[in-house]
């Protein structure tokens, strides 16, 4: 579906998702604080962005558009309405610190200023929600990349005979940490629609990381057990999964979790003699998943002579319809040439008009209440909404509002909508 006034069929659509009537002061850059206030639009908050004057820092963030628009940002703040202040202003910070009360909710991955603090605003406001993304637990900075480093992955990541680190390309930790936050700001509204009280809820992201360590097995593996975790390139620990290539190139990654894996791709790929030489020589049983791991390598030998014999699309006519967990490896170009008309029948993703950038589809929320799920809607250009807010939310007369302007507390939403 094509939106010509994406933003304003988001706004009519909030009216029936589960957050319709919840608004949102976000200040925030980046990935995880943005993440928690684009989940929240997505389920029908009215999320508003502050930014400095000129825009965020992350607003030039790669990849970016021919115009230099980054879609990186658009894709992570689409839906949101966005205010434009000059936040280094006594003024600037007493409009923001009146637009949170009014709100009731903020989210930031900044504390810098003692009027946006959580004590000074919950004295004008007994149930103010306030969430907080820190870098650590003591509140020093750190980042995803810095967190990976700190946290021992980097070690356990890549080729098996790599030296060094190797960095993984997607922000797990950011990830995670938006999606707690938002976990959390829900459970904190749901504690004041009981009792009326504020909360102040903070993640850090390197305890996420050291969380989901722990929670993964990581973290007692490395205390209880004298031998490091080693890297294994594609083979996947615990459990029997690599990938593999067919005669004319194409690569497929392959996972067996269980005994009906096993025994439907032995079925597909007719080696019942070789791995039954195999079970023989190791003194093993390839139904049970430790085995399979720990002759993975012996395993992977035979499976991929097999692949090597056959083409991609006898391959994927074996495997198509069966049971196995199997995929074939695709960039993100290819990913969408392949998909197309996927992409336009699937209800998570909406055609949208994103100035500066062109048409294109975009993903919603992947939650569906009662099979309806939140569109997509294009992203605020800086300072877009700015006089909207503060006229309408906080009463601001246009008189007060032309003397902000003039003296350069907040910015100008027509001079936002031109090169910026």
């Amino acid at each position: 579906m094509v939106v010509a006034d994406a933003e304003a069929v988001g706004r009519e659509r909030g009216r029936s998702l589960p957050l319709a009537g919840l608004r949102v002061v976000e200040l925030s850059s980046y990935v995880a604080t943005p993440l928690c206030g684009l989940n929240l639009a997505q389920l029908g908050a009215d999320v508003i962005r502050v930014e400095p004057m000129g825009g965020a820092v992350d607003r030039s963030r790669w990849p970016l558009a021919d115009s230099g628009a980054s879609l990186y940002w658009n894709g992570l703040n689409q839906g949101k309405r966005a205010v434009e202040v000059d936040m280094s202003s006594a003024a600037g910070r007493e409009l923001v610190a009146d637009l949170i009360i009014d709100a009731g909710v903020v989210i930031t991955n900044s504390e810098r200023y003692r009027e946006l603090s959580f004590e000074n605003l919950r004295s004008r406001r007994p149930d103010l929600i306030y969430a907080v993304l820190a870098g650590r637990h003591d509140g020093s900075a750190a980042v995803d990349y810095t967190v990976q480093a700190a946290t021992g992955f980097p070690m356990v990541t890549g080729p098996e005979n790599t030296r060094g680190p190797v960095n993984h390309v997607l922000p797990a930790w950011d990830i995670t940490a938006g999606m707690l936050l938002t976990i959390g700001l829900l459970a904190a509204e749901r504690h004041r629609a009981r009792t009326g009280e504020a909360s102040r809820l903070s993640v850090a992201l390197e305890d996420v990381a050291l969380a989901m360590a722990g929670n993964l097995g990581y973290l007692a593996e490395a205390q209880l057990d004298d031998k490091p975790r080693q890297r294994l390139g594609n083979h996947i620990f615990g459990t029997f999964g690599r990938d593999f290539t067919t005669s004319d190139g194409r690569r497929l990654v392959v996972v067996v979790l269980t005994a009906r894996h096993w025994r439907e791709l032995v079925e597909i790929t007719g080696l019942e003699t070789a791995f039954a030489a195999l079970e023989q020589a190791f003194d093993a049983d390839f139904t049970l998943e430790a085995d399979r791991f720990r002759h993975r390598e012996a395993l992977a030998g035979v499976i991929a002579a097999w692949m090597a014999g056959h083409t991609a699309a006898e391959v994927d006519g074996l495997l198509t319809g069966s049971r196995l967990l199997w995929s074939w490896y695709r960039t993100f170009a290819e990913l969408v040439a392949d998909n197309a008309q996927l992409l336009r029948e699937n209800p998570l993703l909406t055609k949208i008009e994103q100035p500066r950038v062109g048409s294109y589809w975009a993903p919603g929320s992947p939650l569906a209440f009662g099979g309806e799920r939140s569109g997509a809607s294009p992203a605020p250009a800086v300072g877009e909404h700015t006089e909207e807010v503060f006229r309408d939310l906080l009463k601001v007369s246009d008189a007060r509002l032309s003397e902000l302007l003039e003296a350069g507390v907040i910015g100008t939403p027509a001079a936002s909508r031109g090169a910026r």
